[in-house]
């Protein structure tokens, strides 16, 4: 079967777009395709059918395939909750937490679960797109490697490596790659791509010798710059930066939305930045938030009392209620739902040492425990003020209750769900994905006194998606990576 993984010189290069452009183009061109990602980084998370956790850039991915996602598109997922530990989810379901250093000590044990999915996704497709994780050129972590070369050794797939050239370097980072890289893995490699090129490229034709004439692989294209990536779900934190154009001409309604630390599933913000006459505002550490402010939508979070202290350390949370003093309105999502109420109580030390109580901003009387299963399930219900459907999914741990909760957004299976305050300015939702739901939206615009665009969020995706498609098609030597796969080792 067919098969090609394409892995970077380094991290943000570029290869969940690439990988999500190629594989739209192979479904267009009458391939079963899917894609695959042994191990992710990533808090921003999508919930599967299944009920399982992957990375954002898979469910986009799968999304590009025509495919619904699985838990087995990505096998390992690491969800940070601290510069030195994460919390592990392996097909889909959390196994625990882990420091850096023990998980480096211990992942050759999960090649097993990683294989398993391989083979379960490979059983359903006739054409597999494979990413790496990070940078091909960690040969301190090559050991029990299941990302990279690690995973492409074990399945025996030829790989593309990706360079970015945006970033500067690009000849030096490949070149050094394959300098690095030792004599086994180098045969894997079949090739390269120059990756976010600015301008003529016919200006680069020179480095391409170069690259070519110390590595001995060849070129597949120079993928220029995508300016409609911005249209796309981000995976990466650092992603939040490409948006900053994100305000309209004859702007009405300005939402301002603090970039906590452990900031987690930031997508839900993606649609409301499309919206025509919004300005969503990112409010990065030493910044504060725009007393202006219509709207404050506090995000998902992978660590929360830890978040709620640095949002107070910034002095958030002194403007966040000013901001509802002089009108504005609170939205909290998950994380930042759970920071609204009084208090956060962690007894099994979730997130904190057992038994821990954390003050909250108390603009929603709710009190949160800590405690239980996760839960990541996929939901469905009504708005309760306007009627309109509503379309999400649920992933987080804890349980929010409190005489606010009498005051319901949504209604899901007969169950009511999320809390407000007695003036309706604060409001809080465990709902990750609202706002993809075009009525909703609408909706949720309106009564904050703003009407919506009309356009259909999830059909504008499609249509990246095909835009990206048509990008790479017209850049990247197509047959020949075609070829490659099929060649396999």
């Amino acid at each position: 079967m067919p098969a090609i993984m394409f892995q970077g010189t380094g991290s943000n290069v570029g290869k969940s777009m690439l990988v999500a452009g190629f594989c739209r183009y192979l479904k267009r061109q009458g391939y079963k395709v899917a894609p695959f990602k042994p191990q992710n980084m990533s808090n921003n998370a999508a919930v599967t059918p299944e009920g399982g956790e992957i990375g954002r850039a898979q469910a986009l991915q799968a999304l590009a395939c025509g495919l619904e996602p699985s838990v087995h598109m990505n096998p390992v997922l690491l969800k940070p909750q601290s510069n030195v530990g994460s919390q592990v989810v392996v097909q889909g379901k959390v196994v625990g937490q882990m420091q850096a250093r023990n998980y480096s000590q211990s992942k050759h044990s999960l090649l097993e679960s990683v294989m398993q999915s391989y083979q379960i996704i490979s059983d359903r497709a006739d054409f597999v797109v494979v990413e790496g994780a990070g940078s091909a050129s960690e040969v301190n972590l090559r050991k029990g490697d299941i990302a990279n070369m690690g995973f492409a050794e074990a399945a025996r797939l030829p790989v593309i490596l990706i360079g970015d050239i945006d970033r500067g370097g690009v000849i030096a980072s490949l070149v050094g790659t394959q300098h690095l890289l030792t004599p086994s893995d180098k045969e894997l490699v079949k090739g390269y791509v120059i990756n976010k090129f600015r301008g003529d490229a016919s200006l680069f034709t020179s480095g391409l010798e170069i690259i070519t004439n110390h590595t001995g692989w060849p070129g597949f294209g120079i993928l220029p710059w995508f300016d409609d990536a911005v249209r796309l779900p981000a995976e990466d934190s650092e992603d939040l930066g490409r948006d900053v154009a994100s305000a309209h001409s004859g702007t009405a309604l300005k939402i301002a939305v603090p970039v906590l630390p452990r900031i987690a599933n930031f997508d839900d913000l993606d649609a409301l930045k499309s919206e025509a006459g919004v300005s969503l505002t990112m409010v990065r550490r030493g910044e504060t938030i725009p007393l202006d402010s219509d709207l404050v939508i506090l995000p998902g979070s992978k660590s929360t009392i830890g978040d709620l202290q640095a949002m107070t350390s910034e002095g958030w949370d002194v403007d966040i209620k000013a901001i509802v003093r002089r009108g504005g309105s609170v939205l909290g999502l998950c994380g930042g739902y759970q920071m609204l109420g009084k208090r956060i109580m962690d007894p099994e030390g979730v997130e904190t040492e057992k038994g821990a109580v954390c003050e909250g901003l108390g603009l929603l009387d709710i009190d949160t425990v800590m405690a239980g299963e996760k839960r990541t399930v996929q939901v469905a219900g009504s708005h309760l003020e306007s009627g309109s459907p509503m379309h999400g999914y649920e992933i987080h741990v804890g349980r929010s209750e409190g005489p606010d909760r009498a005051r319901p957004i949504f209604t899901i299976e007969g169950k009511e769900e999320g809390a407000t305050s007695p003036d309706g300015r604060v409001m809080g939702s465990y709902i990750h994905g609202l706002f993809n739901d075009d009525q909703f939206r609408a909706a949720f615009l309106k009564s904050l006194g703003h009407a919506a665009s009309g356009k259909s969020y999830q059909l504008g995706v499609e249509s990246t998606l095909d835009a990206l498609a048509d990008h790479f098609a017209e850049h990247m030597d197509v047959e020949g990576l075609i070829k490659v796969a099929e060649a396999g080792l």
